[in-house]
């Protein structure tokens, strides 16, 4: 007889499924499923509080209804985890690297950086940005 195994996502799941849902423009979804109260992000262009952000999240969702979202590299380590990520807002678009840095509490997402860096179409670089 074989028992059914439930597992509890890992923070590594929680913080690629949040950029995934944002990406496909289910903000609100990922907000409830994975923020936490008390929740404060670093990002410069705007309010530091969760509806702040989500709003903006929400918007660029609209704006930019085909984004994708491919992470190419997840590290946890305690209470934190990186997602290394490259990003097109839209199917032509070189894109951008972005890392964002999630720290978890009580298995939520409490608080966010992100860091991004767009693409250059020429780079003296061959090993490319990922």
């Amino acid at each position: 007889m074989n028992k059914q195994q439930t597992s509890t996502p890992s923070q590594k799941d929680k913080a690629v499924s949040f950029l995934m849902l944002v990406a496909t423009g289910k903000v609100r979804e990922a907000f409830h499923s994975y923020i936490g109260p008390d929740f404060r992000h670093h990002n410069p262009f705007f309010n530091g509080d969760a509806d702040s952000l989500m709003i903006a999240m929400e918007e660029n969702a609209k704006q930019s209804p085909n984004k994708k979202v491919e992470s190419k590299l997840v590290i946890e380590e305690d209470d934190k985890v990186v997602v290394y990520s490259h990003i097109k807002q839209h199917p032509e678009d070189l894109g951008g690297a972005v890392v964002h840095i999630f720290r978890f509490q009580n298995n939520q997402i409490v608080e966010l950086w992100d860091i991004g860096q767009p693409i250059p179409k020429d780079s003296p670089n061959k090993n490319g940005m990922f």
